[in-house]
């Protein structure tokens, strides 16, 4: 019995006669009656019955055909995995991501991918969301994480939520667990000079009615957190970015919840390949 044999039936079960079966796989139909004739006299039972009709499976080879399409199935899945690690054998996966999300998101699912695919060579750049996007129209990188959403150029899954958190210097008197938008408007406050970031913030202080004191602009996310440590004012910074906080700095939640969005992304155009299909579905997991 093989592999070829077991196709044979399963076609001819699925077209009704041995011409019509012979003529899909390509082959004649004398080389379809052989295997047929060789299966049936290997296992000494009648898998089809012929006629003017056609051809019909017995009541044994309706049986027997559906474990034949189990094994033929089995053996397409063992192709599909020797295809696939040939594929991947020295292949390369590029990646890009902005700070936060490549410190805290990135490195367990690049161990984890690591661990099931060694032979893949994994590169990291660390740049803005702007610079990812222009690293993957550019086709210099893979994939990438990136704050959604983003335009119909990509195609992007969500993989995290990011709580932004005010950063408050500690004082001798505790913090209440939950401030007030009256208590935020009497501190002045540290921005981060990141569109994206600084824009959501303003916007959500505009939508509650507030008005946002700012007493600098700076660029680096650690820089921020380590003013706020010296007590030179206030922030606002998604979690992951105000990460690690040190003891000697507050984080506390806003009055009103506001979050964003991470997700991976990829060019929409980009075509299939094997490592971003892999490593995508470890990040959406």
């Amino acid at each position: 019995m093989n592999i070829s044999q077991l196709q044979i039936l399963i076609t001819i079960s699925r077209c009704g006669s041995f011409s019509d079966a012979a003529l899909e796989l390509g082959i004649s139909q004398s080389a379809v009656s052989r295997a047929i004739a060789a299966l049936e006299n290997e296992l000494d039972v009648p898998l089809l019955v012929r006629g003017r009709f056609g051809a019909k499976l017995t009541s044994v080879g309706e049986r027997i055909i559906t474990h034949a399409q189990t094994i033929v199935d089995v053996r397409e899945s063992i192709e599909y995995e020797a295809n696939l690690e040939k594929a991947l054998y020295n292949s390369r996966l590029r990646i890009a991501s902005f700070r936060s999300a490549a410190t805290h998101l990135l490195p367990p699912k690049i161990a984890q991918f690591q661990r099931a695919f060694p032979r893949v060579e994994v590169s990291l750049i660390e740049c803005d969301p702007a610079g990812v996007e222009q690293l993957l129209r550019s086709g210099d990188v893979d994939l990438g994480l990136l704050p959604l959403p983003r335009s119909e150029d990509f195609a992007t899954w969500e993989i995290a939520r990011d709580e932004y958190v005010v950063l408050l210097p500690k004082v001798s008197r505790p913090v209440k667990e939950q401030l007030t938008w009256q208590e935020l408007s009497t501190r002045s406050f540290i921005l981060w000079n990141y569109a994206e970031c600084t824009t959501a913030v303003k916007e959500h202080w505009a939508q509650w009615g507030q008005a946002l004191k700012v007493s600098y602009i700076v660029k680096e996310d650690s820089t921020i957190v380590s003013m706020v440590a010296q007590g030179l004012g206030s922030a606002i910074l998604p979690r992951l970015a105000a990460m690690p906080i040190p003891e000697t700095v507050e984080s506390c939640p806003l009055p009103v919840p506001l979050e964003r969005v991470i997700g991976v992304a990829i060019l929409s155009s980009s075509p299939p390949v094997p490592a971003v299909d892999k490593f995508l579905d470890v990040m959406r997991k």
